[in-house]
């Protein structure tokens, strides 16, 4: 009897301990929400035009050396901003422009001594004073 009541007693456990475990709910789950719609994508904005970088090296070489004739027209140095001045010399082309520049120039407005005077300014340097004048006059 011992015998049988032990195993009863093991078989009440196992039983109770199986009821304890995870319970699958009879009861119908109420149903997942419907997913809502993902919105649209929002329109990307409209890229904003690049800033112009500033001419900082021909800004620099004009202030030390072009304005000293430029800014005032000396022996016919068209003034950066003067349109009418500047249009048929840009109308040459950069390359027309920047050899005068470097090389120097007589014609019949005036002259450009080479380097505008400054013996000591590289190519890159008379280039980018060249554009920063064109670039104020076009």
């Amino acid at each position: 009897m011992q015998k049988l009541s032990g195993l009863l007693a093991i078989a009440a456990i196992s039983l109770a301990l199986g009821a304890c475990g995870d319970k699958k709910s009879t009861e119908a789950a109420a149903p997942a929400p419907a997913p809502t719609p993902a919105a649209a994508p929002a329109p990307a904005p409209a890229a904003a035009p690049a800033p112009v970088a500033e001419n900082t090296v021909g800004k620099s070489v004009f202030g030390k050396t072009c304005a000293l004739c430029h800014a005032a027209g000396v022996a016919g140095a068209p003034k950066p901003g003067d349109k009418a001045d500047w249009g048929p010399r840009i109308a040459q082309g950069k390359d027309t422009l920047y050899k005068h520049a470097i090389e120097g120039f007589t014609g019949a407005k005036g002259m450009m001594p080479a380097r505008g005077g400054g013996s000591t300014l590289t190519d890159d340097e008379v280039k980018a004073a060249v554009d920063y004048m064109a670039d104020q006059s076009i």
